[in-house]
């Protein structure tokens, strides 16, 4: 005799199959859908970190924001620019021979400009023409004389170092100046002296500015460095005169007035007196000095 289950059996038994079917469905969703973190995590999905572009093998660093509002600093790549330094060509008074700047990639374009070594010189590109290379000279600053470069600039590979550097860096508004570094620079002596902590570093002989042209005296923070700069303008009491330097080498800029260590590779007078305000050092002495120095190194100008 079959015996069937109650009424009210019934209803417990079809109530529990439907709720063993929903928990088993809430159980499948929870595993399969991924949680209010992961969404705005995408390091948790296994998703690949955004690339920053970049050119060389010094580390620099990119903050960005996680899901908890704090700031993660990751490893990424300094962004390097292309430089040349004249190496074959005249020195400080024009004595030898020059490297000629032309107006196109190849010897049959006139000569626009000569150069000295020691001069440094961004590069905006490079041309192959009947077996050797060229390099395009760029100008992207700004130049207070700009009608003066009437022409395209085309240096040789022949004459030249290739430069990597970062190009201009400047010390921004929410930067804070932390290095133990400082230059003094005496202009009773003419002396250049660096010092980390109570560490010297370097101790040379410079040029300041003449009695119309003086560097200034205080105390100044390196804003900003920039490898190379075309350096115009007018001579003091000489009318209708002018400097004009294209490629003025390692520039460490301490004031705004335009007060700045540089390599000066139109004279070799160091020791004396020579410039229209700045600090001049040979190019080489400059270049070590430059690569030493940080954003924010204190710079003391004192008799």
């Amino acid at each position: 005799m079959h015996r069937y289950p109650k009424p009210h059996q019934t209803i417990v038994l079809v109530l529990g199959g439907v709720l063993i079917v929903l928990c088993t469905l809430f159980i499948t969703i929870a595993i399969s859908v991924p949680s209010v973190e992961e969404y705005e995590n995408p390091a948790k999905q296994n998703l690949e970190a955004p690339k920053t572009p970049f050119l060389g093998d010094e580390e620099a660093v990119i903050i960005e924001p996680t899901d908890n509002k704090e700031e993660v600093i990751l490893p990424v790549k300094k962004v390097l620019f292309e430089y040349v330094e004249i190496t074959d060509g005249c020195g400080h008074h024009y004595e030898d021979e020059c490297v000629n700047v032309r107006s196109g990639p190849g010897t049959g374009y006139p000569i626009v400009a000569r150069l000295r070594n020691g001069i440094v010189l961004k590069v905006g590109g490079k041309v192959e023409h009947k077996d050797r290379t060229w390099y395009k000279i760029v100008f992207d600053e700004w130049l207070r004389y700009p009608e003066r470069v009437t022409s395209d600039w085309y240096v040789a590979a022949d004459y030249v170092d290739v430069l990597l550097d970062e190009g201009d860096r400047n010390l921004t508004d929410h930067e804070i100046a932390t290095s133990t570094k400082r230059i003094i620079v005496d202009r009773s002596e003419q002396k250049l002296y660096a010092y980390d902590g109570d560490s010297l570093f370097m101790e040379e002989p410079i040029s300041t500015g003449l009695e119309l042209t003086p560097t200034p005296r205080g105390t100044f923070t390196i804003f900003k460095k920039t490898p190379s700069r075309y350096m115009q303008g007018p001579i003091p009491d000489i009318a209708d005169q002018y400097y004009d330097l294209p490629g003025v080498p390692w520039n460490l800029y301490f004031t705004s007035g335009g007060a700045v260590i540089h390599g000066a590779y139109w004279h070799d007078n160091f020791g004396k007196q020579y410039s229209h305000g700045c600090v001049n050092l040979p190019p080489e002495k400059a270049h070590k000095l430059y690569t030493w120095a940080e954003l924010g190194t204190q710079v003391i100008v004192r008799d």
